[in-house]
């Protein structure tokens, strides 16, 4: 059962940071089971009933689901072989990761974030939804309305077609929805503290739930296209 994260966890990942070698790692990798891949395991396993009911298809075993905390150094500057924090991933199982659309939690002792959206642009999923957008815009200013993303402090967020255009048909509140390029909707600055309790748990999953409307229609918009696999 999922209680929340710990001091431990966070004392991990500075440990490691600033001894990020191979032999400091395999002589703490108890630690890293016990306070770190555990607790993270066991949030994913309480996850795991509400994905499903959002998409039966979803890929929720923890070990599928959790990052890897090993980095690929190989096109990178930075050769520290360790990530200082993980993240976990929804998205359908064995689906290509370009372009999937997925839900995510990433937690470090400097950050801390979650929400939904695709892996990299999908223009041919998110071309149709701004064809909806175009027939019906108010009916398209419900379903976000209806996702109560400023009260549960969610935004869009992601990079902007910059020279699209802008059909005047389009309310202004519609704008930066349509101009989307990759699109993803992530909590806005959320409380920290909340990691050392199941609190945190609590939170993530109301956001989950509340984002499934428009997971399902992106969903099917990706699927309509074949734009995933």
């Amino acid at each position: 059962m999922f209680t929340g994260f710990t001091e431990q966890t966070i004392q991990f990942f500075l440990d490691l940071k600033f001894h990020n070698n191979t032999e400091y790692f395999h002589q703490e990798h108890g630690r890293y089971v016990a306070d770190v891949q555990q607790p993270f395991y066991e949030m994913i396993e309480e996850l795991a009933p509400a994905m499903l009911k959002i998409d039966p298809r979803m890929e929720v075993r923890p070990h599928k689901c959790l990052s890897r905390i090993h980095r690929d150094t190989r096109f990178s500057r930075d050769k520290s072989p360790y990530r200082d924090h993980l993240w976990f991933l929804f998205r359908r199982a064995a689906e290509p990761r370009e372009k999937s659309l997925f839900y995510y939690f990433e937690m470090g002792p400097s950050r801390l974030s979650w929400g939904m959206g695709f892996w990299d642009e999908n223009r041919e999923a998110l071309d149709i939804f701004r064809k909806r957008m175009r027939a019906n815009p108010d009916g398209t200013l419900a379903l976000i309305d209806d996702l109560n993303m400023d009260g549960r402090k969610l935004m869009l967020d992601g990079s902007v077609h910059r020279k699209m255009t802008v059909p005047p048909e389009i309310p202004e509140r519609l704008k930066r929805w349509y101009l989307a390029k990759d699109f993803y909707i992530g909590k806005i600055a959320p409380d920290y503290r909340w990691i050392y309790s199941d609190r945190i748990l609590k939170e993530v999953r109301k956001d989950f739930i509340s984002l499934s409307p428009l997971y399902r229609i992106l969903r099917g918009y990706a699927d309509e296209t074949g734009s995933i696999g």
